[in-house]
C-alpha cells in the first residue's frame, strides 16, 4: 500500500493548477450595446418677394437711385425657417430692365452699399428705414454674409438700385427678374 504524504500532495495540487492556468482560455469580457441614430429636420425654408424695387417715374437721360431705406420703393425679399439658422443668400441681379417686348433696355447697377440685411426677433416688426436692432446696414449685395433667420423664425433683405436711361431712351414700362437663392448652411 502506497501512502500518500502531504508534501506531494501539495506539490501535485501546484503542478495541476499551473498547467490549468496554462491550458485554460483566457476568460475575455465581452458586452453588446445598441445607440441609435437621431435627426431633426429644421423648418422649411421659404423666400417671398415681399416689394418690387421701384424707380417709379425716370426721365430720358437722368439716372435714377432708389435707396434701400425707402418703405415705398425699395425691394424686399423675406426668409422665414429655422430661428437662428445661419444662412447663405446668393442675389442674381440684372444688368438691365426691359420693356416687355424686349425692343429696348436700360442699364440698371448694384452698388456694394445697396442692400441691409435684417435680423427679425419675435416682437419687432421690420421695415427698410427702420430694419430692426442687429441689421446689417448698407452692405453688398453681390456679397451677403453673416446672414442668419430671426429667433422669431424671419429675416429680410431690403434692396435698392440705379438705372440709366439714354438720352433717346424709348418711353415704356421696364421689367426685369431679381433672384434670390437661400440656403441653409450646416452648423
Amino acid at each position: 500500500m502506497r501512502t500518500f504524504s502531504l508534501k506531494k500532495a501539495g506539490l501535485c495540487l501546484m503542478v495541476m493548477a499551473g498547467l490549468a492556468t496554462m491550458t485554460a482560455p483566457a476568460a475575455n469580457a465581452q458586452d453588446v450595446t445598441t445607440g441609435s441614430a437621431t435627426a431633426t429636420i429644421l423648418a422649411v425654408l421659404s423666400v417671398t418677394a415681399t416689394q418690387a424695387l421701384n424707380f417709379g417715374n425716370v426721365y430720358q437721360g437722368v439716372a435714377k437711385t432708389q435707396d434701400e431705406t425707402s418703405d415705398a420703393n425699395s425691394g424686399i425679399f423675406t426668409i422665414t425657417g429655422a430661428a437662428a439658422a445661419n444662412i447663405s443668400c446668393y442675389f442674381q441681379l440684372p444688368e438691365f430692365v426691359a420693356l416687355a417686348n424686349g425692343s429696348d433696355r436700360m442699364t440698371i447697377t448694384f452698388s456694394s452699399t445697396d442692400a441691409t440685411f435684417s435680423v427679425l426677433d419675435a416682437a419687432a416688426p421690420s421695415t427698410p428705414s427702420a430694419p430692426g436692432l442687429g441689421a446689417t446696414l448698407n452692405t453688398n449685395p453681390r456679397n451677403l454674409t453673416g446672414t442668419a433667420i430671426g429667433a422669431g423664425g424671419t429675416s429680410q433683405i431690403f434692396l435698392g438700385g440705379k438705372v440709366i436711361p439714354s438720352v433717346n431712351q424709348t418711353a415704356g414700362a421696364y421689367s426685369a427678374d431679381i433672384v434670390l437663392t437661400v440656403a441653409y448652411l450646416g452648423t
